[in-house]
């Protein structure tokens, strides 16, 4: 894989990317490119997340399941945009549940680099996808990778919180819980935020209220949801 690993998730990330199955990611994803096929987010900024947000500063994991396919959105960071990119829906419903949980008002652009950068880690499943095809790079090899960062965070003492939307996010709960001892950590579960789902019981589950009232009762600076 030709992306640079962050410093502080080398010594995480080096076991996962001697496997077989990373280095097949890396030979896979340069033939689909020479290919001639658009993958997103662009090269150099896919371990975006691990940049922002080191594994010193993590409080809180926020999973996704691959970054938005269209042209010019993913970047690197679960459910973000660039600024002047048009939120997709499944953000825009992530800011209703924040305007009705924190009184927070929806914010003029989709970017999410402030939340990165206090601690919290924007990772998807898979780090790479193809333009116009969600989950196109899903069982491809990213799995070991962001396995071991999410179980790098769950093995740290500090009290963490990971915030699990939908089915694709909760099949790393059991992984979470089994890495953790005496429930140290918070585990938020909810449908996905996604028009799809949101109805059933995304809006209503208070999700950045929850991680404040945890960080804070564990002695961790909260978070200032604000953007």
């Amino acid at each position: 894989m030709s992306e640079s690993i962050p410093a502080s998730w080398a010594s995480v990330l080096e076991p996962a990317l001697a496997t077989a199955e990373a280095r097949e990611l890396g030979g896979w994803l340069r033939a689909e490119e020479d290919a001639g096929k658009q993958i997103y987010p662009p090269r150099g900024t896919r371990l975006r997340a691990l940049e922002l947000t080191p594994l010193e500063t993590v409080k809180v994991v926020i999973l996704g399941q691959d970054p938005y396919h269209g042209a010019a959105q993913a970047h690197g960071l679960s459910f973000s945009v660039p600024e002047g990119v048009k939120p997709p829906p499944s953000l825009v419903n992530i800011f209703k549940e924040l305007e009705s949980d924190l009184g927070i008002a929806r914010p003029g652009h989709g970017n999410l680099e402030s939340w990165a950068r206090q601690g919290v880690l924007l990772l998807n499943n898979s780090l790479t996808v193809e333009l116009g095809r969600a989950g196109s790079h899903a069982k491809k090899g990213w799995d070991a990778i962001t396995d071991a960062c999410v179980a790098a965070v769950a093995e740290r003492e500090a009290p963490s919180v990971f915030i699990l939307w939908g089915s694709h996010a909760q099949a790393k709960a059991g992984r979470i819980a089994a890495l953790h001892e005496n429930g140290r950590h918070l585990l938020i579960k909810s449908p996905h935020p996604s028009p799809l789902s949101a109805y059933r019981g995304f809006f209503g589950s208070a999700p950045f209220s929850k991680a404040n009232s945890f960080l804070g009762e564990n002695g961790r600076d909260t978070i200032d949801w604000r953007l």
